[in-house]
């Protein structure tokens, strides 16, 4: 039996992408879905043919770089189904650029949606999931959340940073009793349009090339609803998802 069914999980994201596969993926296995996102028009096309094909699920129009609206999003969960059982943080950017190119509007997005975005959403569901006793947060983090290229500095102090606050709040609930479970995965070249934010034309050939091996969606997917489908006492910390052929 899947430990996945009737599991409230909250995706952040969910309007293309990794997370609309996993919302697919989590909506067969019976999970009852909370999907944010800032597209409105994808959100409800996702929503609507999850529940054609007799899932459950909602969406919320959301901004991750805002506090007040990430509390929302958690209230509108707790409204329709009473609970919260997983986060899944996935909203993120990735306009890498060279620093001497001095792209500093795009390093603070990045640092506002990759890390303020994630922070917020676990300080969204943390309260809920304590006096729950239980609960699951996913964070997507990136291979360059393990290792630094030339034009990926600020992308992977963002990415480093998921990697540690997923470690700080697996060591502080596990010590707590809380029974939430932290999860870091870390995906490697993607088919998503992740790499149409990046505008410095002195990489765009290069990460071209490199995300020509680039795997599907799908299987960060698959990746996610392993992490969530384990039994309550057993977590998944990390994971990292890559062709096989990527050497970085």
């Amino acid at each position: 039996m899947s430990n996945t069914k009737d599991k409230v999980v909250i995706i952040t994201g969910a309007s293309s992408g990794i997370e609309e596969a996993t919302a697919k993926n989590l909506a067969e296995k019976g999970a009852k879905l909370v999907l944010a996102a800032r597209r409105e028009d994808r959100l409800k096309s996702l929503q609507e043919e999850i529940t054609k094909n007799g899932g459950q699920a909602i969406y919320k129009v959301v901004d991750v770089t805002s506090h007040s609206q990430m509390e929302e999003l958690a209230q509108a969960a707790l409204d329709e189904f009473g609970r919260i059982d997983v986060l899944v943080n996935n909203a993120g950017l990735m306009p890498l650029s060279l620093l001497r190119n001095q792209k500093v509007d795009e390093w603070n997005t990045m640092i506002d949606v990759n890390i303020k975005g994630v922070l917020y959403g676990i300080s969204a569901v943390l309260p809920t999931m304590r006096e729950q006793k239980s609960g699951h947060v996913i964070n997507l983090s990136s291979v360059a959340g393990h290792a630094v290229g030339a034009g990926s500095a600020v992308y992977s102090a963002t990415k480093f940073a998921v990697k540690a606050i997923t470690e700080g709040l697996r060591l502080e609930e596990s010590a707590g009793g809380s029974n939430i479970r932290a999860t870091n995965i870390s995906p490697g070249a993607i088919a998503t349009d992740l790499k149409e934010t990046i505008t410095d034309t002195d990489l765009k050939s290069g990460i071209d090339e490199f995300y020509k091996g680039a795997i599907e969606v799908e299987s960060i997917a698959r990746a996610i609803a392993f992490a969530i489908d384990e039994p309550g006492d057993i977590a998944v910390n990390e994971l990292i998802v890559r062709p096989v052929h990527q050497e970085w």
